[in-house]
């Protein structure tokens, strides 16, 4: 499987590095490790959605209301 770094996915994505690494800490970038200091996140991995936006906000209302 190929990886790519914090750097990497903070340009391919449009958001911090720093994001990315809260994402990463989180659990919500299935199949990221993390190898002595550096996480390696899957290149195929796709940007988890922010909650603080509105299509956050509608998407954990929807899953408040499945449950």
């Amino acid at each position: 499987m190929d990886y790519m770094t914090l750097k990497e996915a903070s340009e391919k994505w449009g958001v911090s590095i720093r994001q990315i690494n809260y994402y990463c800490a989180g659990g919500r970038i299935p199949g990221a490790v993390k190898v002595a200091t550096i996480w390696l996140i899957p290149k195929d991995a796709e940007k988890p959605v922010d909650m603080r936006t509105k299509q956050g906000k509608e998407q954990k209302n929807a899953k408040d209301t499945l449950c």
